[in-house]
């Protein structure tokens, strides 16, 4: 008798609360023997029930009517029951199957990758991969494939160069399917010359492999994106003309290089062949080229006439308005989308909050975050960092806390946060964000560099900013000419001008703001000749000129004017400027203070305030020094008051000690201490020296015994130090303190420079 095995698929209705679902019950009856053909029939309907299985009970259920009506070994069947288990994601049971019907089948082995790697088990993949090689089956292009496919998803870039041997082994890297995908996983990783090189390899170049190449272009951020249409046009040459995928690439390389005119190209291309009508990726692509090719009209125009708009499209339109720098826009289109009853996902989200916080809409801001809150949905790391931003820029603790409470951080997020103490001036604070960031693991960027940077040079901290430089030389930031600039602009701000020229030389590439950083360097530090020197070297590059570089050479030759002694000429030039700026005003009040024209030197701080030029550290410096030097000691107690509760400024180490001389050469010598003992210990080593030659000459031995130690105690490597103690003494009479003294000089190995002055040394060259 022959016999059917007849199987009945149904549903059994379950009932939970208010939700209703359906689950599926099988039911199977053997009637006697079946035959080959009826066989053939029967492992037809187990694939189908296979297929229907909606959950793992179900599939249990189905393997176990497999296993029982002897099927268990089927190569066909088993193959489906380990991707079924790997989809549901129960490996251990897939890999039960796979032992049990592991074969030489090459498919069948091609079948288990696509199976893992649909089911995202990439590990699987990968390990099964080996366990290919290791049995000697051999591979080919799908197996190669999903090999490099799995690890692109896992960001292993030295195991997929492993497997690009195993395709030249194999003779398979001439092979499109193949060269493709490892162009695919060479530009993904940023190996876009790699990529080239395959693609050079493959012989009969199809449609495939040049979208791959003209793809892997499209993603790299600098010039090498002009490649993609310079392997377009190959392609054409070769008559393969490109299709949607092909274009929508090109659409992103113009809009990374902003290239309006070739962007308007593919446009008008598309229109031509019928390609990407109503087809809402390529339209949005087209929208996303617009926006960032500066055409806001024509992005507007395009989304406009989009048949059907998705939540990604409005993403698009907001994202563009943002990056054009125009926040209010893009907020509107936000209103407009709820307005539309379009469910906002977190993309959408974010991009409204960094609209809030780039407009000050604290309010709506914290609207949003509610409704996150509300909808129960877990904050990503694209939409912390946008509280972040939101919240720093109203209430720094709190934007600290969101930080804190965020699980997942990269350096855009901390970025961010140190944006914001920089933003408030808190220096110290956005330092310590970066060397929690260091110690965290995340590696920094460029913005990382370049803000840290930023807050050494306001701090004036140039051991810090040795690091700094020593960890960019270290991890490959130096070809940056923005972070060359700012390590520059860091140097010249510490003071250390020649550490500044010797990263300016060693540059491979200058630009304008190279060159002016470099001679405002200069000119904050009074080297205006060499400001002028080098305006005449960037003359012969050919640059064109701004009015920065113009401003810095005209502060320039007022500097140079007064040192010759011409005042006069540069109160002129100053006079004659059609622009004037804050280094300007520093420029000729420096002029003024260098002559001792105190008088003059207040008029003109009285004539900046009332121009609404605030002033800055260097402002005071030269007014005060002007002060010290006329002897105008009430004029420049009550300056350094303003400065103080005025202008929130903190006393550098060169004001308090322009006030010490101030007070010193006025005899005030208690007045002179008590302010050297505000001072903190790093800073007051510059201003003893004054207070203790005041000492000397009003004959205050006591004090000046007191302030003698002091400076020994905090330089004792200077001579100078050792010299000023010991001519207090001996003033005294006090020689067995004077022998003391410079028994302490051999003792520390310290010796005098001898003075000399420049006819000696023109006599000795004689």
């Amino acid at each position: 008798m022959n016999t059917l095995l007849t199987f009945t698929y149904g549903f059994r209705l379950l009932v939970r609360g208010n939700n209703q679902f359906s689950q599926p019950r099988i039911f199977c009856t053997i009637q006697g023997r079946a035959s080959p053909c009826e066989s053939s029939n029967i492992s037809g309907k187990f694939a189908s029930l296979l297929d229907n299985c909606l959950d793992a009970f179900s599939l249990r259920k189905v393997h176990a009517c497999v296993f029982v009506y002897g099927f268990g070994n089927s190569n066909f069947l088993g193959s489906k029951l380990l991707n079924c288990y790997a989809k549901f994601g129960m490996l251990a049971e897939s890999r039960w199957v796979f032992n049990r019907i592991i074969n030489s089948n090459l498919s069948l082995w091609n079948s288990i990758l696509v199976g893992y790697f649909r089911a995202g088990h990439y590990d699987e993949v990968l390990s099964r991969y080996l366990n290919l090689k290791e049995m000697g089956i051999g591979l080919d292009g799908s197996s190669v494939t999903f090999g490099l496919k799995s690890c692109n998803e896992l960001g292993l870039l030295e195991y997929g160069r492993g497997m690009h041997v195993d395709a030249f082994k194999f003779d398979l890297n001439a092979d499109c399917f193949v060269g493709s995908s490892l162009i695919g996983f060479y530009s993904k990783h940023g190996k876009i010359e790699d990529a080239s090189r395959v693609f050079d390899e493959i012989t009969n170049k199809d449609l495939v492999a040049y979208t791959s190449m003209i793809t892997g272009y499209a993603r790299c951020r600098d010039y090498c994106a002009y490649e993609a249409f310079r392997v377009v046009d190959s392609m054409q040459k070769q008559q393969l003309h490109p299709n949607r995928v092909t274009l929508v690439s090109l659409l992103q390389a113009a809009a990374q290089l902003e290239a309006i005119k070739e962007g308007r190209e593919i446009h008008g291309y598309s229109i031509r062949k019928g390609i990407g009508r109503s087809d809402e990726i390529f339209e949005t692509s087209l929208v996303d080229m617009y926006h960032k090719c500066g055409d806001p009209k024509m992005a507007a125009c395009i989304f406009g006439k989009m048949d059907a708009r998705t939540v990604c499209s409005w993403n698009t339109m907001i994202a563009g308005h943002l990056h054009m720098g125009q926040p209010s826009e893009a907020f509107y289109i936000f209103w407009q989308m709820i307005h539309e009853n379009f469910v906002p996902d977190m993309v959408t989200l974010a991009n409204a909050i960094f609209c809030c916080a780039e407009l000050k809409y604290l309010h709506e801001g914290k609207s949003i975050h509610g409704y996150i809150v509300r909808i129960g949905a877990q904050l990503d790391l694209v939409c912390t960092t946008a509280l972040v931003d939101l919240y720093s820029k109203f209430n720094i603790v709190l934007a600290g806390r969101m930080l804190d409470s965020s699980g997942n951080r990269d350096a855009v997020l901390y970025n961010v946060m140190v944006a914001g103490y920089l933003h408030r001036e808190f220096s110290w604070e956005a330092l310590k964000a970066f060397i929690e960031m260091v110690a965290t693991g995340i590696k920094p960027n460029i913005g990382s560099i370049l803000n840290i940077l930023s807050a050494v040079s306001n701090m004036k901290d140039i051991r810090r900013g040795r690091g700094i430089h020593a960890h960019v030389l270290r991890h490959g930031f130096i070809g940056n000419v923005e972070i060359e600039n700012q390590i520059i602009n860091t140097y010249a701000k510490c003071g250390c001008i020649l550490y500044a020229r010797e990263v300016f030389n060693r540059m491979t590439y200058r630009d304008l703001i190279s060159w002016t950083t470099m001679m405002i360097g200069y000119v904050h530090n009074g080297h205006a000749d060499e400001t002028i020197c080098l305006f005449r070297l960037m003359r012969r590059e050919t640059l064109d000129l701004d009015s920065i570089v113009l401003v810095s050479i005209i502060n320039s030759l007022i500097t140079t004017y007064a040192k010759c002694g011409r005042v006069d000429l540069a109160r002129y030039l100053f006079e004659h400027m059609t622009e004037r700026c804050l280094t300007s005003w520093n420029a000729i009040i420096a002029a003024y203070a260098m002559h001792g024209n105190c008088v003059e030197v207040l008029n003109l701080f009285d004539e900046m305030k009332t121009e609404k030029f605030g002033p800055d550290e260097v402002t005071f410096t030269s007014i005060l020094t002007a002060c010290s030097h006329s002897g105008m000691v009430e004029e420049g107690l009550q300056l350094f008051r303003t400065m103080v509760k005025e202008y929130s400024m903190l006393p550098c180490e060169v004001h308090y000690s322009c006030m010490v001389d101030l007070l010193s050469r006025a005899g005030r010598l208690e007045e002179a201490y008590d302010l050297v003992k505000c001072m903190p210990s790093t800073q007051s080593s510059s201003a003893l020296p004054a207070l203790l030659s005041a000492c000397r000459v009003y004959g205050d031995t006591e004090m000046g015994e007191i302030i003698g130690r002091k400076i020994l105690e905090l330089a004792p490597e200077r001579s100078t130090s050792y010299a000023l103690v010991s001519n207090l003494y001996a003033e005294g009479g006090k020689w067995d303190e004077v022998t003391r003294i410079r028994a302490m000089t051999k003792e520390k190995g310290t010796k005098c420079t001898p003075g000399c002055s420049l006819i000696e040394l023109q006599a000795c060259e004689m």
